[in-house]
């Protein structure tokens, strides 16, 4: 070895022994000492103090003492790592000297280790990170805790992250003994639209068991009542923007399941109950091409999708005219036998995927182009996926009108379905149009099956929660009428929203039947009536 590369490793050595004086001086000697004491109120502020220096040698300490591995002997303080122990006022390394006592931890000091280990994750270099950080110390930031989220706070450079510790560094300024400060705090929250300050906020209004005030200051009390009103009033806003956000995302989810019922019931006449099951095959088809992109072309997964969609309307629409030249074809103006047939081949369809995919749920992952979503009114997220759906039953419905009404085949189909004798004696192959409009609604139905794939999980009883509801959507807006099956679909959606929080899920669905049954009772065509030779 050459004097040139002995000079390099001898270098190295004192560098990396100059480095870790340095990080082992970096806590003070009264922190320490703080930290080795017996008050647990002085222990809790010396733990966000040493966190507040976010570095390793204080990641290091704090892990040390989670994991009960810090011992104290006459005011020296060790960290034992295997059989060595480090004096971590002068950073030599030596065995534990005898008579070392444990520094023992409770539940109290415990919390607040793991809040400052997770506040330590501020200083992260990874926004995704310093994000998360953030969300975890929104349930559980203290006015110890200020000196920690203050430095995050100086050193943050993304605005979304600051304006979050901003809002932390006042909710912690809630519990400071300083009534100017807490004032202030009050009065800098009184734009938040954060719901978990309520509780913190309300109470400072309780009164104790001798009639005192949690917060003695008046004036405070005061501005606290004025900030509870202003949240209040924006969190009102928020939930019912939020309610109809869903309401629509319900109601689009409802308009796929529906609209190919809206075909072969509205249009055919028949009382199809295995079309739930024409929509969770398109969702096992969706699971299946999700499986073919990951063996096969794992770098483009998120393309399954685009094939996932043609493959479905394909796949359902085959089943489907396979199921109306089998028979279907034979059932025709006999609505309590084409009931009872249907429901036993929803039975088969069921069984029949048990036996290929199993009897669990399956995941569908959403593509990460339609993952995560917009925040708006500060607290709202609006995902993707559900967004893409609405957009996309959307242009399903423009996809059907055009085909009802601007194609050869759709002309076929209002002839046949408004005179069918007529339409056989000008030569229409009405047989053939029976088969077609039934593939065409069950296709359809495929496509609600993607839909329903991107918002849970998949299994054999998916289309099971949906073929009611379907029913309910076409009885509801008119039997043929596309129009009046988007508007059903959308009203039931909003009406369902903006009811489970009053009444609950199942006394919503028991209210919305109900109503549909009075409204039945008094319009017994539906929102929008058929016209011409198509009532009879």
């Amino acid at each position: 070895m050459n004097i040139k590369k002995i000079c390099h490793i001898v270098l190295g050595i004192l560098l990396g022994f100059g480095l870790c004086c340095i990080a082992q001086a970096t806590i003070a000697p009264q922190l320490l000492q703080e930290l080795a004491g017996d008050d647990p109120d002085t222990r809790i502020v010396a733990v966000n103090a040493i966190a507040a220096l976010a570095n390793v040698e204080a990641a290091r300490v704090l892990n040390a003492l989670k994991n009960e591995n810090v011992y104290v002997k006459d005011q020296a303080v060790f960290i034992v790592e295997g059989d060595a122990a480090i004096d971590l006022r002068t950073g030599k390394i030596s065995t534990l000297p005898d008579g070392a006592d444990a520094l023992t931890i409770n539940n109290r000091l415990r919390g607040a280790l793991d809040s400052a280990l997770s506040g330590m994750k501020l200083f992260s270099t990874d926004r995704t990170v310093r994000m998360a950080a953030v969300h975890d110390l929104q349930q559980q930031a203290t006015a110890e805790q200020l000196p920690l989220l203050e430095r995050a706070d100086a050193q943050e450079s993304d605005p979304q992250i600051k304006a979050q510790l901003q809002l932390l560094i006042a909710s912690a300024n809630l519990q400071s003994p300083d009534p100017v400060a807490r004032k202030a705090a009050v009065r800098s929250l009184a734009e938040t639209t954060n719901a978990s300050l309520k509780p913190i906020l309300e109470s400072m209004l309780r009164q104790n068991s001798d009639g005192s005030y949690m917060e003695p200051d008046e004036s405070i009390r005061i501005e606290v009542v004025s900030t509870l009103h202003a949240l209040n009033g924006r969190l009102a806003r928020t939930e019912f923007v939020g309610n109809l956000f869903y309401g629509v995302s319900l109601g689009s989810v409802l308009l796929l399941a529906a609209l190919g019922l809206a075909i072969t019931f509205g249009l055919m006449g028949i009382i199809n109950m295995a079309h739930g099951e024409l929509l969770m095959i398109g969702a096992y088809t969706t699971y299946g091409c999700q499986l073919l992109f990951r063996h096969f072309f794992p770098q483009a997964i998120d393309g399954y999708l685009l094939l996932a969609i043609p493959a479905a309307f394909f796949v359902s629409g085959l089943v489907g005219i396979i199921l109306e030249r089998t028979v279907i074809r034979w059932l025709y103006g006999r609505p309590l036998e084409t009931l009872l047939c249907t429901w036993g081949i929803s039975l088969i369809l069921m069984q029949t995927v048990r036996s290929i995919f199993g009897a669990q749920n399956v995941e569908v992952a959403n593509p990460s182009w339609m993952s995560g979503g917009v925040t708006v009114l500060g607290s709202l997220v609006l995902s993707y996926n559900r967004i893409a759906i609405i957009f996309f039953s959307l242009l399903v419905v423009g996809a059907v009108w055009l085909i009802l009404n601007k194609t050869r085949l759709g002309l076929f189909v209002r002839a046949a379905m408004q005179n069918r004798r007529m339409a056989d004696c000008v030569g229409v192959a009405t047989g053939k149009i029976d088969m077609l409009t039934f593939g065409l609604g069950s296709g359809i139905a495929g496509l609600g099956g993607v839909a329903l794939s991107q918002l849970g999980n998949v299994g054999p009883d998916l289309g099971q929660s949906y073929i009611v509801d379907s029913f309910m959507v076409v009885v509801l807006g008119g039997v043929g009428q596309l129009a009046g099956t988007l508007l059903a679909a959308f009203g039931l959606g909003e009406i369902n929203k903006f009811m489970e929080p009053v009444a609950g899920a199942v006394m919503a669905k028991i209210v919305i039947l109900v109503m549909i049954i009075i409204f039945i009772q008094r319009r017994p065509q539906g929102l929008f009536a058929l016209k011409g030779r198509s009532v009879e």
